[in-house]
Formats: structure tokens, C-alpha cells, sequence
């Protein structure tokens, strides 16, 4: 790597919640540039929840990544002409953002309802182990447990 490493940006607190945690959630809906409109439908997507299960919104969001965040991942490494997946150890902020990422492409992937919904859907999924970004972070699991022979090779 050349050059200096570049600089870790601090991003501000939603406004509702005060969580960094939920305003970098918000980035990731975020199409163009239209960040009201991804508030929006994070806002929606909790009273969504609050109203389905009576309970806090943000324990089931924290709940939600917990569960869909990974442990290891598989890396393609070129070692004597052959490409081997290697298992490696996830870090904590690549964790977070795996989990965020797949919770918002499996509420995508949904198609018939509003976004917000949608969200909803998948983050209650998310917290009680089930859904499409929890069945991903299984496939992930099993293709590192897959490889670990090459484990050696990290």
C-alpha cells in the first residue's frame, strides 16, 4: 500500500435517535444524494416495528445486526497459479457494515410493498435469526467452513 492511509471520516448522529450507528444505516438506503427521503423510510420502517411488536425499535435493529453480522469471510488469494478461497477474521466495523448492506439489499431484493415495509420485514426477520441477509451470513459461514483447509495460506 503507497501512500498514507486515508482518513477515517466521523459521520453526525441521526437527529431522532442520536445513534451514529442508524445515521450510517440511513447513508446505506440512501440513493442519489436524497438523504430526507432514506430518514424516511428508516423512520417508518421503526414505527413499523414499534407498532408490530410493541417493543423498542432500536433492540430489534441492534438485535437485527447482531445476528446478521459475520465472523469470517472468504478471501480469493492467488498463490502459485491457483486461486484459493481463504477463510479470514471479520473486523468490527466491516462486521457492521456487511450486516447493514445485506439487511438493505434483502429488503430490496422484496418487490410488491413499500421500502419501508420492506425494512421492517427484513429487520424483524433479522432479529429473530431468519430472513434474506441472515441466510447469507449462513452462506458466508459455509463457504469459509468449506475452505478451512486453506486456512494456512492467510
Amino acid at each position: 500500500m503507497r501512500g498514507r492511509p486515508s482518513v477515517k471520516r466521523i459521520i453526525a448522529a441521526d437527529p431522532k435517535f442520536g445513534s451514529i450507528t442508524i445515521a450510517k444505516f440511513i447513508n446505506l438506503v440512501m440513493m442519489q444524494g436524497k438523504k430526507s427521503i432514506a430518514q424516511g423510510l428508516v423512520y417508518k420502517a421503526f414505527d413499523l416495528i414499534s407498532n408490530k411488536t410493541k417493543a423498542d425499535p432500536l433492540e430489534i435493529f441492534d438485535k437485527a445486526l447482531r445476528n446478521c453480522s459475520p465472523f469470517v469471510e472468504v478471501k480469493s488469494k492467488r498463490i502459485g497459479g491457483a486461486n484459493y478461497q481463504i477463510p479470514i477474521e471479520v473486523r468490527g466495523d466491516r462486521k457492521m457494515a456487511l450486516a447493514m448492506r445485506w439487511i438493505i439489499a434483502a429488503a430490496r431484493d422484496k418487490k410488491g410493498k413499500p421500502m419501508s415495509e420492506r425494512l421492517s420485514e427484513e429487520l424483524l426477520a433479522a432479529s429473530e435469526s431468519q430472513g434474506g441477509a441472515f441466510a447469507k451470513k449462513q452462506d458466508v459461514l459455509r463457504m469459509a467452513e468449506a475452505n478451512r483447509a486453506f486456512a494456512h495460506f492467510a
